[in-house]
C-alpha cells in the first residue's frame, strides 16, 4: 500500500514500519524534523491499545505529517488507508460552528439575535429569547429531550427539529454553562438551512466548507461510500480516566440531563456502525472525516493568508473566550469560544488555541500562534470525556518539534 499524495514540503521522509506496529505497519510521510510525531504515532499501537487511526499536521498552510496505520474493519482484516474516514463524533461541532459564523460575518444573522426570530417555532417552551451566541457557547439550556423519543426520530430531520422546537430549557437560558452533545447540531443546522436557503445541512457544508477546501468530510453518506468508513470498536486497553469517563457520569444522573443528553434515544449510543446512522444527517455527531480533512480545516482557520472559511478579522471568534465554568453536563471546568473548546494539551501554554474533541478519541485542533492545524481520527473508542490521551500524546510531540 503506497502513499497516494505528498506533503507540500518536497523534502519528506517516508515512514514504513514493521507489521507488528499496526495491521500493515504505519505508513505515510513526515517532513524533516517531525520524526518525533511518527514515533509518537507508533506508540499508540504499542502502548495505548490503538487498532486503527490516522494523524495529519499542517504548519503555516503546509502539510508536515500524514500517517496512518492499523485496521479499519471489525474483523481487523482490512488495512487503514490514507483516505480512510471515521465517525469523528463531536469533532463535527467545529464544522457546525463555522457554518454559523460564516453566515454571521456575511450579515445574514446576528450572533445576539434570538433563534426564534429566525425559526419562530423554536420560541415555544420558554425559548423565545435564546440567542445564537448562547447556543454556540453552550449556555442555552437546550441540552436533551426530556421525554423518551423514538429511536428512528434522529434519522429524520423534520421530526427531530420539530421535537427540539417543542422542548423546554433545562435551566434559565444564559444562567449556566452546560454542554449540548446532540441537540446543538440539529438546532444550529436548522438555522443554517433556514438562513442560507439550502435544502440540507450537508448541502451547505459541501458548497461552502468541504468543497472549497477539498475536505473528505460528509454528513449523510451514500451506500457506495461505506467501504471507506472505519468501523467503531472499543479501545483494547482502556485509558486511565480519573473521573471514570462518560459512563460514570451517566450512571450518576440516571434521570437527569446528563443521561438523557447522551442516551435519549438509545440509538445515540448503539447506532454508529449501522447504515441508518451513516446515511442520516446528525451534525453534532455523525460526520465522517479523515485526519487530513480535520487538519486542513483547522489550518485554514489558523493561516492568516487563508480566508476561504473566515476572514482574518473574524478568526478570533474561534479562540476568544465566551464562557467558562464548571460545566453542568460534562462535570469539568471548561472554557468555550464560539463553538470551540479552549482546551490546550496538558502543560502547553497556547492562548490562541482552539479545538473540538470527539467521543472515543478523535480531535481537530488549531493554534493561531503556531499556524497549526492538527487532525487525529481513530476507530478505537476510549472513555475520556474531553481530550483523549492518544491525541494529547501526539500533540505533545508536535509542540516539542515546534518549540525545540
Amino acid at each position: 500500500m503506497g502513499y497516494d499524495g505528498a506533503c507540500v514540503n518536497p523534502q519528506v521522509y517516508r515512514v514504513m514500519t514493521e507489521p507488528n506496529r499496526g495491521k500493515d505497519g504505519i505508513q505515510g510521510e513526515v517532513s524533516p524534523g517531525f520524526e518525533p510525531v511518527a514515533t509518537a504515532f507508533a506508540d499508540l499501537f504499542e502502548s495505548y491499545g490503538e487498532i486503527g487511526a490516522g494523524v495529519s499536521v499542517y504548519i503555516g498552510g503546509e502539510q508536515r505529517v500524514k500517517l496512518w496505520g492499523g485496521s479499519r474493519d471489525k474483523a481487523e482484516q482490512l488495512p487503514w488507508e490514507s483516505s480512510t474516514r471515521s465517525n469523528v463524533f463531536s469533532a463535527n461541532k467545529a464544522m457546525v460552528a463555522v457554518a454559523v459564523l460564516q453566515l454571521a460575518q456575511e450579515g445574514h444573522l446576528d450572533l445576539d439575535q434570538s433563534v426564534a426570530s429566525l425559526w419562530p417555532a423554536f420560541g415555544q417552551g420558554g425559548k423565545n429569547y435564546i440567542t445564537v451566541r448562547q447556543v454556540l457557547c453552550h449556555r442555552s439550556g437546550v441540552n436533551a429531550f426530556r421525554d423518551r423519543i423514538d429511536d428512528k426520530a434522529i434519522y429524520h430531520w423534520p421530526t427531530v427539529t420539530e421535537l427540539i422546537a417543542q422542548e423546554e430549557p433545562w435551566w434559565e437560558p444564559g444562567s449556566a454553562q452546560g454542554y449540548s452533545p446532540m441537540l446543538y447540531g440539529w438546532l444550529l443546522g436548522e438555522l443554517v438551512c433556514r438562513v442560507s436557503g439550502v435544502d440540507s445541512f450537508d448541502h451547505y457544508i459541501q458548497e461552502r466548507i468541504a468543497g472549497p477546501l477539498d475536505l473528505d468530510w460528509d454528513f449523510g453518506l451514500d451506500d457506495d461510500e461505506f467501504h471507506r468508513i472505519a468501523d467503531v470498536a472499543p479501545l483494547k486497553h482502556q485509558q486511565n480516566v480519573p473521573d471514570g469517563g462518560l459512563v460514570t457520569l451517566m450512571r450518576a444522573d440516571p434521570r437527569g440531563v446528563v443521561n438523557r443528553a447522551f442516551s435519549n434515544p438509545p440509538t445515540l449510543l448503539t447506532g454508529t456502525n449501522k447504515p441508518a446512522w451513516r446515511q442520516a444527517q446528525i451534525p453534532a455527531a455523525n460526520g465522517h472525516a479523515s485526519a487530513e480533512a480535520l487538519a486542513r480545516f483547522y489550518s485554514a482557520l489558523t493561516d492568516p493568508n487563508d480566508e476561504r472559511l473566515l476572514k482574518t478579522p473574524r478568526k478570533p471568534w474561534c479562540w476568544e473566550e465566551q464562557t467558562r465554568g464548571q460545566d453542568r453536563v460534562l462535570n469539568h471546568f471548561l472554557s468555550f469560544s464560539l463553538g470551540f473548546m479552549r482546551l490546550p494539551p496538558t502543560g502547553i501554554e497556547a492562548p490562541r488555541a482552539f479545538c473540538h474533541p470527539g467521543a472515543g478519541g478523535s480531535l481537530g485542533y488549531g493554534d493561531m500562534d503556531a499556524g497549526l492545524g492538527f487532525g487525529f481520527v481513530s476507530r478505537a473508542m476510549g472513555q475520556a470525556i474531553l481530550m483523549d490521551e492518544r491525541a494529547e500524546h501526539l500533540l505533545a510531540a508536535v509542540y516539542r518539534v515546534l518549540r525545540a
